[in-house]
């Protein structure tokens, strides 16, 4: 995955490299981050489907967010289709915090970026729910590491899902905007 990979212009993506720095993790958050990372990634598969059965425990209503479960009486937790879509989405947050040092930014390709606001978009996700998520990953996380959980390593992941958040909810926006033909 490139730090970059939207095409700008090399003034574009020095001016979004200035501006993303500043919300980039230090060095010492990094640690943290990766160390944690390190952790989690012993057992993805659990803990992404606990990321999701928190979420939808603080809001049963986002069971309705998800075609695959929308009609469903099967426990979310055995449903193959949550399985593999909670994995996708747990993976694709810690990796692009773990880059964001080296990147300066969120380092997502840009159609993947692109999907994930409109996608978003259409099913009516709102800045309160990328709130409830971003707890929810908090506490999965600490959960997992157990001892070594910290208040900084909590705004370290806080910082990085903060930076995911704003890059989608500003693909939403965008894709929001009727464009002119």
């Amino acid at each position: 995955m490139s730090c970059f990979p939207h095409s700008h212009s090399q003034s574009e993506i020095h001016r979004e490299r200035e501006r993303e720095r500043e919300m980039a993790l230090t060095e010492k958050q990094e640690v943290l981050v990766k160390e944690s990372w390190e952790i989690l990634k012993q057992n993805v598969p659990e803990y992404s489907i606990r990321l999701f059965l928190r979420i939808m425990e603080v809001a049963p209503e986002a069971k309705n967010m998800f075609s695959f479960l929308r009609d469903s009486d099967e426990i979310p937790q055995n449903n193959p289709k949550l399985q593999a879509h909670a994995m996708k989405v747990f993976k694709l947050t810690c990796e692009s915090v773990i880059q964001l040092r080296e990147c300066g930014a969120v380092a997502i390709a840009g159609s993947t970026l692109k999907h994930l606001g409109s996608v978003h978009l259409k099913i009516g996700v709102t800045d309160r729910q990328f709130d409830m998520v971003k707890d929810a990953l908090l506490r999965t996380i600490e959960e997992a590491v157990g001892e070594k959980w910290s208040e900084e390593m909590e705004g370290a992941w806080g910082v990085g899902y903060d930076q995911l958040a704003a890059a989608i909810l500003a693909e939403m926006k965008d894709d929001a905007v009727p464009t002119a033909n």
